[in-house]
């Protein structure tokens, strides 16, 4: 989804700022000019923390598991405990 993208002269930009934060929140690109010359872009701050509302499935794709995740282990593959390995090395 494309944003309008709109671009503003630093003078309109002292009389305005409410507003071009408020378009800012909103998705809109803003971007502060000086002379005609883009210099800054306004963009939201993304809010966390610990009380932000949680989003399900956000993070859907970003991991897996293998296949083999819960099949027996080989033998010999955990240490006995209390034994010294070292000697094997």
């Amino acid at each position: 989804m494309a944003s309008i993208s709109i671009q503003v002269n630093l003078l309109k930009a002292k009389t305005q700022i409410s507003r071009l934060l408020d378009r800012a929140e909103a998705g809109e690109d803003v971007i502060i000019a000086r002379a005609g010359h883009p210099v800054v872009r306004l963009v939201p701050i993304a809010v966390g923390g610990p009380n932000a509302p949680r989003v399900l499935g956000a993070l859907r794709g970003k991991g897996w598991i293998s296949d083999d995740f819960d099949a027996p282990l080989e033998e010999g593959f955990l240490l006995t405990p209390g034994a010294d390995d070292r000697r094997d090395r």
